[in-house]
């Protein structure tokens, strides 16, 4: 049996952008993505922690140290410019697998910089 557990967390993120107007997506820095080791079409699960909203939807590469955080498409009724998000990544593991799994948490700063890891 697999199981999926979480692998990593960006906590805070604040929305910079929101383009309805695209297929749908959630454009991330690539300095934020190399932080949590998050790939292109990665699919994400987001929690907006203004309003509770949750969706998943897919990475896209935003430019590094731009500080982008882009809800796309339909992800954008999902969160508004300047909302506190949750992006987690997860990855799915054999019973054997589990017992080593510390996630990495990437805790921002209010112009989504990394300001601490930790492991959980």
């Amino acid at each position: 049996m697999q199981r999926c557990l979480l692998r990593s967390k960006i906590y805070g993120a604040k929305v910079t952008q929101s383009e309805i107007d695209y297929e749908g997506s959630i454009t991330i820095d690539r300095d934020l993505m190399d932080a949590v080791d998050l790939v292109v079409g990665e699919k994400v699960l987001i929690a907006n922690m203004e309003n509770g909203a949750r969706l998943e939807t897919y990475v896209i590469e935003g430019s590094r140290g731009s500080g982008t955080i882009c809800m796309n498409g339909a992800a954008s009724h999902q969160a508004k410019v300047g909302d506190r998000i949750i992006i987690m990544s997860f990855c799915i593991l054999e019973p054997h697998e589990i017992q080593g799994l510390k996630p990495l948490l990437v805790y921002l700063d209010e112009n989504n910089r990394v300001k601490g890891l930790a492991r959980a």
